[in-house]
């Protein structure tokens, strides 16, 4: 039987809440499919109160398609596809902290990420959310039009090299630096999402390096241009976890930022991230 699904926008540009719906259980397709459209109309999705063993967050992210086993940060010991986000009170940078999309360094990028709160601080520990959806929106006619006709290229070699944020220290985390063959991959700088038709911009300031063709001298610019363009505050939500909270966001349209503003506590996350269906080919854009 499926289960009732109420939702409720937390914002102009994206993000909604949904309640009446237990994760940890065998949700029908009904149930699914009704989350799915959720996620592509809202782009990022959040639930409260629930409570998510490791299988039971793998099981759900499944049901939306292959999951993901990070290349640089270790998973679960016999769950390679969960990875656990923890920061120690000791620690003094956190995962996640700087806008970007998951995963846009791989040939074939990650459609969602689904973050369950286990532990967290007193205060603190928001994550941001931007629609590139709503940023591309707004951009002018002729930008958008000179936008889709071309690519950008991304890598880990940067945000996972011995300097990068990513690839820092923390000590209950293991992060593999990148080494030299990491690999650059190009993505169109505006994808159409395949299952609105909707346009959103594709670039970030983790990983992407250069517009295609360019040389990063001449490209940064305009890279620079859209990062901040991109994270304008009428593109965006903020979202205060709670234990037991989830957060589903679209990859495709979305970037996220975890805040760094807890020092001296401990913030505990686990991460499940959706790859596209095998039959979707290479495109990162491609539905299921």
């Amino acid at each position: 039987m499926s289960q009732i699904l109420n939702i409720r926008r937390v914002a102009g540009a994206l993000g909604a809440e949904l309640s009446g719906v237990d994760l940890s259980a065998a949700l029908p397709d009904e149930t699914v499919a009704a989350i799915r459209q959720a996620l592509v109309e809202h782009q990022v999705i959040f639930f409260r109160d629930q409570a998510l063993t490791p299988a039971q967050q793998t099981a759900f992210g499944a049901r939306f398609g292959p999951l993901n086993i990070h290349p640089y940060v270790a998973g679960m010991a016999g769950q390679p596809e969960v990875m656990e986000i923890i920061k120690e009170p000791s620690d003094k940078i956190n995962f996640g902290g700087g806008w970007h999309s998951d995963m846009s360094f791989l040939e074939t990028p990650a459609i969602g990420s689904i973050l369950y709160a286990v532990e967290l601080p007193e205060w603190g520990g928001d994550t941001l959310f931007a629609s590139q959806a709503a940023a591309f929106e707004a951009l002018s006619p002729g930008l958008q039009k000179t936008l889709e006709g071309l690519n950008a290229v991304h890598s880990a070699s940067r945000e996972y090299s011995a300097q990068g944020h990513s690839a820092q220290k923390r000590g209950a985390m293991k992060v593999a630096e990148a080494d030299g063959y990491v690999g650059e991959y190009v993505h169109p700088m505006v994808l159409v999402h395949p299952e609105t038709g909707r346009k959103a911009l594709y670039v970030n300031p983790a990983f992407t390096l250069r517009i295609e063709g360019w040389k990063t001298r001449e490209s940064k610019a305009l890279l620079d241009y859209l990062f901040e363009h991109c994270r304008y505050e009428a593109f965006t939500c903020r979202f205060a976890w709670r234990k037991g909270s989830v957060a589903f966001w679209d990859n495709r349209s979305v970037w996220h930022f975890a805040l760094n503003d807890y020092p001296g506590q401990r913030r505990h996350m686990r991460r499940v991230t959706v790859d596209p269906w095998p039959t979707t080919g290479k495109a990162s854009i491609a539905a299921e």
